[in-house]
């Protein structure tokens, strides 16, 4: 009887394992030492160039604070020369009406205003090298009116009616336009834009940006370092960034507030300060016209009309505590001109002349006086405003700086609490 061999016995088949649920990868499928390394670079770079860059703004904005304040400094001085070249020849001129020897007060007050116009030109000239071209060629022009006056003097002393004649021509070419007035006018105007340019030199929107970009970034950076070790926030990372945000803060509210303040200045003082300077200088040009119309004798219309265009000048740029002043100055002229027109020179001329109250000198001087005292204040004002606290704005700066050097640190203890954990 025949036995069937046995089959050869199978193993069993093994039991299926399940499939593992997908889950964030495992630090150490991944080269996480130079992970690491590469966000730390990262982390600290971006906590340090934060820092350069909030500093360098708010260095720029401390700069240009500076700026602004000696740029107004300079245009108060240009100012200063104009308006005292102006009276210079209102009062040479004011005393030709008077003939033989001129009234020594007189001589006196014109000797000052030209020693001011050539000691400012000088501080002017080494206070601002852009502007030391034109003062120079400005001193030659001074130098030559100057000279031409002495003539016309000597010549009025004598009796001699030329001498009129190189008084009107001095006061011509004073106010052509290769020398003295035009030059000035153009030098204030450019320091004018030079203050006002410096005075727009606060960036909050900047030091905004800046933040805004490093702080988004260390965000982004705490997600990636969230996803790899499953920790929600980097407690480095989040202290740097407190750092940043606050340094933020802190510079866009200060720098907001120069700004606005910058802003107040430019529309308050410093146009007060530019009005009045104008005012002033077109009033004495003015008193000058006054005086060359009479010198001239019926012959004085092209005087008579600048004399026109001058207070309308003064009337556009008046300001503050000097209407007074300056309308009384008007209606003096006023009769002046009706006297002279009337055939009265002699009465007209007594009124151009006397020191009294009823003349148009004395009305004229005063308006002169607060106006320069308007300016002074009104500039100083500015000066003062722009130059205040200019140590706590580069301390800010500095201070951002290590801020940033500090969140780096951060950064990097943040960072290496992780690579503790992995090692």
């Amino acid at each position: 009887m025949s036995q069937t061999a046995p089959q050869a016995a199978h193993p069993a088949p093994a039991p299926a394992t399940p499939a593992a649920p997908a889950t964030q990868a495992d630090p150490a499928s991944v080269d996480t030492p130079a992970l690491l390394n590469r966000w730390q670079l990262i982390g600290m770079s971006v906590a340090i160039v934060f820092g350069i860059l909030s500093a360098l703004v708010q260095l720029l904005g401390w700069q240009a604070d500076g700026r602004a304040a000696a740029d107004t400094e300079q245009l108060v001085r240009v100012q200063e020369i104009q308006s005292s070249l102006l009276r210079a020849d209102a009062l040479a001129t004011n005393a030709f009406l008077v003939g033989g020897l001129e009234n020594a007060d007189q001589r006196a007050d014109y000797d000052v205003a030209i020693e001011t116009v050539l000691t400012g030109i000088t501080a002017a000239a080494d206070a601002q090298p852009a502007d030391r071209a034109v003062l120079e060629k400005l001193a030659v022009a001074v130098n030559d009116y100057a000279t031409a006056v002495a003539q016309a003097r000597d010549y009025n002393r004598l009796g001699y009616p030329v001498g009129a004649e190189y008084l009107s021509g001095a006061s011509t070419t004073l106010r052509d336009a290769l020398d003295g007035i035009p030059t000035l006018e153009a030098l204030a105007q450019a320091n004018t834009d030079r203050a006002e340019g410096s005075m727009n030199g606060q960036h909050p929107f900047w030091l905004l940006l800046i933040g805004v970009l490093a702080l988004a970034a260390l965000v982004l950076l705490n997600q990636q370092l969230a996803r790899q070790f499953r920790r929600r926030i980097n407690k480095g990372i989040a202290i740097a960034a407190v750092i940043l945000l606050a340094v933020t803060l802190v510079g866009v509210v200060g720098a907001w507030i120069r700004d606005a303040s910058n802003d107040n200045l430019r529309d308050g003082d410093l146009a007060l300060a530019i009005d009045q300077a104008d005012a002033r200088t077109a009033a004495n040009d003015a008193k000058a016209n006054e005086s060359l119309a009479l010198i001239k004798r019926g012959s004085g219309a092209r005087f008579v009309a600048d004399w026109e265009t001058s207070a309308g000048d003064v009337e556009a740029s008046l300001r503050r505590d000097t209407g007074d002043q300056w309308n009384a100055y008007v209606a003096a002229y006023r009769e002046i001109r009706e006297l002279d027109e009337g055939g009265d020179w002699d009465a007209a001329r007594d009124k151009a002349t006397t020191d009294g109250a009823d003349g148009s000198s004395e009305p004229l001087d005063s308006f002169d006086t607060v106006s320069e005292q308007i300016v002074k204040t009104a500039s100083a004002t500015v000066v003062d405003d722009l130059e205040s606290g200019q140590e706590i704005a580069l301390g800010v700066s500095v201070l951002s700086l290590l801020l940033g050097v500090v969140a780096a640190v951060f950064v990097a203890r943040g960072i290496g609490e992780r690579r503790k954990e992995f090692s």
